[in-house]
């Protein structure tokens, strides 16, 4: 689709899009502000003063530091291609209905103080206005695949949470025996011995840093969604990306797939493939500007196609490649894939600076519910130590490998585990935990109608 003049009613809707994608990652802060601060401000570790603007700062430089993978991981659930050919008034639906459905949800939660995941929210929003684009508009819809592994992954991780602090307490208390430790923060001046009030900042410091890794490139990832939306010429590629560069990656993929022969029709299928991947691609830079708005969503797809192509080969055991030939490969597709897998600087900064300010307010609610009613005593400095430590590791990893995690599934059941390993289940409060449950079984199923309703209303007046 060429580029788009907005004008009129759709601009409005685009500044509408805008701002509610800031108040979506503003929410965000503060509605998941407690994972990281609950435990440094319940062992007296740190003031909510200095606590809050100190998280903020560090969710701020995790968006910024953090990269795009997360972000991509996010798009990628959404029928992109299909919404690219479409009117934008189409993307403005998907948008508003996906943004509208996450706000709603994330601020009902948050005003009844009950932890819950915007990661799920969002995931399920995305659903759900796929749903209905695939209802109105055919094709792919909802990438299943895509959705499976990111479901997983939120499935997992507080599993994961709930069973390394459970263990990483039991460590404490059994066999360091750190009596230290376990004592309870009696009064305001109450303040916990200086390395493990120093441990306990480290924590709150590293949660918070990823966090806004991992938290903070979902609203990228839903910055860029308007910005394809809207103007797809402009942001659907990285124009930035010359194309010098992406005919050198082209040239050192085909230079390795030549000097790769195979007899087996399997491998020889996956090689002709990409090779013929890479002529199209090569031919559309060459003979045009592949770059121009009208060339732009083709040169996308084909683009696409030599990045699926290079992760084919690679990942075939059919395929025998030398060291040498893996290395330039692995570059290739890195480049390659940098050409659709992108966010401008500002979108980043924009991002980090609304979730940064968005930490520092309205954080009281969920911290209490953290801090109080998971458990019934007081959280302790092992406690509030090992539910942190394990979030920072669980979610550090899932950025890593590129997997949008839950924060506040992670620590809340971070601490459920602690609770239980210093305590045993009777020091679980069964009435918060059955809260929180619902509302994280009903996550999934309430975003996925509110934001498959949001898209038919908007599809009627947009």
């Amino acid at each position: 689709m060429g580029e788009v003049n907005l004008s009129g009613s759709i601009l409005i809707v685009f500044f509408i899009c805008l701002i509610a994608v800031v108040g979506f990652e503003f929410v965000n802060g503060f509605h998941d502000t407690a994972n990281a601060v609950a435990t440094v401000i319940y062992t007296k570790a740190l003031k909510p003063v200095i606590a809050i603007p100190w998280s903020g700062f560090f969710n701020f430089l995790g968006v910024f530091l953090g990269g795009v993978g997360v972000a991509m991981g996010i798009l990628k659930l959404l029928p992109l291609d299909d919404l690219m050919k479409l009117p934008v008034n189409v993307g403005a639906c998907m948008v508003l209905a996906v943004l509208l459905a996450s706000i709603v949800w994330n601020l009902g939660t948050w005003y009844l103080g009950i932890p819950c995941s915007s990661s799920h929210t969002l995931i399920g929003a995305m659903i759900g206005a796929s749903l209905a684009f695939t209802l109105y508009y055919g094709g792919v819809g909802v990438n299943w695949s895509k959705a499976g592994e990111i479901g997983t992954s939120l499935i997992i991780s507080p599993l994961i949470g709930f069973g390394a602090a459970a263990g990483l307490m039991w460590f404490i208390k059994n066999v360091l025996k750190a009596k230290a430790l376990f004592h309870i923060p009696q009064g305001e001046n109450d303040k916990p011995p200086i390395l493990v009030r120093l441990l306990l900042i480290t924590t709150c410091t590293l949660v918070s840093f990823f966090h806004g890794s991992n938290d903070g490139q979902k609203g990228v990832g839903l910055l860029m969604l308007i910005l394809i939306a809207f103007m797809p010429a402009k942001f659907a590629i990285d124009h930035s990306i010359s194309n010098d560069k992406i005919l050198l990656s082209l040239n050192k993929t085909e230079q390795v797939i030549s000097k790769n022969t195979a007899t087996d029709p399997v491998a020889k299928g996956i090689l002709l493939k990409l090779d013929s991947s890479i002529v199209k691609t090569k031919a559309m830079l060459t003979s045009t500007d592949a770059k121009a708005a009208n060339k732009t969503y083709q040169f996308r797809k084909q683009i696409k196609s030599v990045a699926k192509g290079i992760t084919e080969v690679m990942s075939s055991k059919k395929i025998v490649l030398a060291n040498e030939d893996k290395a330039i490969l692995t570059t290739a597709n890195k480049d390659i894939t940098g050409v659709t897998d992108f966010a401008p600087i500002w979108v980043i900064a924009t991002i980090s600076i609304s979730l940064g300010i968005g930490t520092m307010i309205g954080w009281k609610r969920i911290v209490v519910t953290i801090g109080e009613k998971i458990g019934n005593e007081h959280l302790n400095y092992a406690q509030g130590a090992t539910a942190e430590i394990v979030a920072a590791s669980t979610i550090g990893l899932s950025t890593w490998a590129g997997l949008p995690v839950s924060t506040t599934h992670v620590l809340s059941s971070g601490i459920a585990g602690s609770m239980v390993a210093s305590g045993g289940t009777n020091n679980l409060n069964n009435g918060t935990l059955k809260n929180i449950a619902m509302a994280w079984i009903l996550t999934l199923p309430v975003a996925i109608t509110l934001a498959f309703l949001l898209f038919m209303l908007f599809h009627l007046f947009i």
